[in-house]
């Protein structure tokens, strides 16, 4: 298993380097830039547009400008005066809340944990990214742990009692869910349980009146129930009609024949023989469904007004503040590279005939 592991992290790596290159491909190229967006918002004459381009780094060929920002630019400076400070290349000087241009810093690199600082605010996106990453955190694993629990469970059911009242409800509520987008849904639940009805928050993390920090999950879970349920529709559609089409296909094989005449009860029959082989094609859809929680996240949490790292996202897009936008992309493709390799650790977990050596 840990050989297995760490041959597939090993053959990530140009994964991982093919997306970092892309993200900034798509910030280099796309139309604007980041110094018109800047030079816009602070009023800069054609002299400062022009320093602020050589600050930027945006006038250098692309090559330079990638690897500036993957591994650095402290390699690309030197101190020609001896006075300590390097005085070579320069990479960003924005103006902090009171107007100062701020120092110019050097600059690590993604590789070593830098993504740069924000466009907009005088922060390192890191710290952007840290402060809002809980929240996510905390609502794309509820949104996956309901998702994949009434998903399957659903699923099991729908296929016990085929043709029944609730397969056939089951099934008709999979299609709505699947189709109706998550904007719509989320807008349409918030007015009925919380413009309407008024038992549940419209919106938020926590109340308002919380200074600072919100209490613990268990203090808050009427602010938790909307966008988790919103988030985990997709999840319960997809997984309970795979999971449904999975348990018929098992049922009719062999083994459950002779599981059944051997005496064995019902309940044996489904659930420990005929779902744990069921599960088999569900562990493959898991690490996508990691990744496409943080897409959902990107709705779902402007909707709610959630404090997560979707809505600085969609603040980041508006504001043109690229690295951010930068940071969130390749932070997104990380996820995604760990989730398939969950899918298939899963996959070898679930299903007795695979063998990592």
């Amino acid at each position: 298993m840990v050989k297995y592991v760490i041959r597939r992290l090993i053959q990530s790596v140009p994964i991982f380097f093919g997306i970092t290159l892309l993200a900034y491909a798509l910030m280099v190229f796309t139309p604007g830039g980041p110094v018109s967006v800047l030079a816009l918002q602070q009023g800069l004459n054609a002299q400062q547009v022009e320093k602020l381009r050589q600050q930027l780094g945006v006038n250098d060929p692309f090559p330079i400008q990638y690897l500036r920002w993957l591994v650095g630019d402290d390699w690309m400076r030197w101190d020609s005066d001896g006075d300590g400070v390097s005085d070579g290349s320069v990479l960003i000087a924005l103006n902090d809340n009171n107007g100062e241009p701020l120092p110019p810093g050097q600059r690590r690199g993604l590789l070593r944990g830098d993504f740069g600082t924000s466009f907009t605010r005088p922060r390192p996106v890191m710290d952007i990214i840290l402060e809002r990453i809980p929240a996510t955190l905390e609502l794309t694993v509820s949104a996956l742990i309901v998702g994949l629990t009434l998903g399957l469970v659903i699923g099991v059911l729908a296929a016990v009692y085929q043709g029944s009242w609730f397969d056939h409800i089951s099934r008709v509520a999979s299609v709505i869910f699947d189709a109706v987008p998550v904007f719509f849904l989320g807008l349409t639940l918030l007015l009925v349980f919380g413009a309407w009805l008024r038992i549940l928050p419209i919106g938020d993390r926590c109340p308002t009146t919380l200074a600072g920090s919100c209490a613990p999950v268990f203090e808050r879970l009427e602010y938790l129930i909307l966008p988790t349920f919103v988030l985990a529709t997709g999840g319960i559609s997809a997984y309970s009609r795979y999971m449904r089409a999975s348990m018929l296909d098992v049922v009719s094989q062999d083994f459950i024949r002779t599981a059944r005449a051997k005496g064995l009860t019902d309940r044996v029959v489904w659930f420990k023989h005929g779902a744990r082989n069921a599960l088999i094609p569900i562990a493959t859809f898991v690490g996508p469904a990691i990744a496409g929680l943080w897409g959902g996240a990107v709705i779902t949490e402007t909707i709610f007004n959630w404090p997560g790292v979707g809505r600085e996202i969609v603040r980041s897009l508006g504001g043109r503040d690229y690295p951010v936008v930068m940071a969130a992309t390749v932070l997104a493709g990380i996820t995604t590279i760990l989730g398939y390799l969950l899918s298939d650790i899963l996959y070898g977990l679930i299903d007795p005939r695979i063998r990592f050596d």
